[in-house]
């Protein structure tokens, strides 16, 4: 069969909330099954936990969500995080039994699409570094590789440096954090910390009676930024667990990384921060998330 012939019986369509339970378990399995091939454990504990997950994002408002259906069911899935001034992207997933037809190729380009549309600065995304097709086809889609990323997991450090206060954010907090997350990427993530603070699970670090960081969750959906690592530290040393495969260091940050071996966290694997359209090399400590 042709790429052309293949193409023409692949569709892709918006998701709707009731694809969830299709595309959960294929979120669930596709990962599971690079994962296992590699012998890193995977990135969602069950299928169950897949269609949650898609079922919260394709109801997102802010949140563009894709389908692809080949032969009439659907073999995918792709979003894009539309909450900030950077698109975030993720997670895409194909169902193994269908993977190399084209699919992922399609579904990157219907949200790379809805992004040039949309007018979004730039788009990023975080890259299994050990899947060496997802790296190629988003290098030959355009992104470029900017930075190495340790997913970290471990016991709850319960440690915060002397002289920083770390406590729930709130909505009076947007302001400054947001200045906080400007200093250190050039832009802000708002929206994000925002659905942080109406999850319950969004802190910010306090200096001198001034804020210099912030977390919108401790975990895989999260990310965080600071003024220097210290900020971050105590942020990371508040937190009572860390979701999902845990949180992602910048492996070029050396004194981060090396803290976070020192305290019982240990890396899980290893992930690629790639990007596309506007980045600024970041000027403090950060944490990203999975989305970017």
């Amino acid at each position: 069969m042709s790429v052309s012939s293949i193409a023409s019986a692949i569709k892709v369509r918006r998701a709707v909330p009731e694809d969830a339970d299709v595309c959960g378990r294929i979120c669930y399995e596709a990962f599971a099954a690079i994962n296992d091939q590699h012998r890193f454990p995977p990135d969602l504990p069950s299928p169950e936990v897949g269609v949650g997950l898609l079922r919260m994002l394709f109801s997102h408002p802010h949140f563009y969500c894709v389908v692809a259906e080949a032969d009439g069911q659907i073999a995918g899935s792709n979003c894009l995080d539309e909450r900030s001034t950077i698109a975030g992207l993720g997670p895409i997933t194909i169902d193994p039994g269908v993977q190399n037809r084209g699919i992922g190729r399609m579904l990157m380009r219907a949200v790379m699409d809805r992004a040039h549309e949309r007018g979004f600065a730039g788009i990023r995304l975080l890259q299994a570094a050990f899947h060496n097709r997802s790296l190629s086809l988003y290098a030959k889609l355009g992104f470029d590789a900017r930075e190495p990323i340790s997913a970290m997991q471990g016991p709850a450090i319960k440690r915060i440096p002397e002289g920083w206060t770390v406590r729930p954010a709130g909505e009076r907090d947007l302001e400054a954090a947001a200045k906080v997350c400007e200093r250190v990427h050039g832009h802000n993530r708002t929206g994000e910390l925002r659905d942080g603070i109406l999850q319950k699970k969004a802190f910010v670090v306090e200096r001198q009676g001034r804020i210099t960081g912030y977390a919108s969750e401790f975990g895989f959906f999260g990310h965080a930024v600071g003024e220097s690592n210290l900020d971050l530290q105590a942020l990371i040393g508040a937190a009572d667990a860390f979701s999902g495969p845990g949180i992602l260091v910048p492996t070029r940050n050396s004194e981060l990384f090396r803290w976070c071996l020192e305290h019982g966290l240990r890396v899980l694997y290893p992930m690629t921060l790639m990007t596309i359209g506007l980045y600024n090399e970041p000027t403090g400590a950060y944490l990203p998330s999975i989305l970017y």
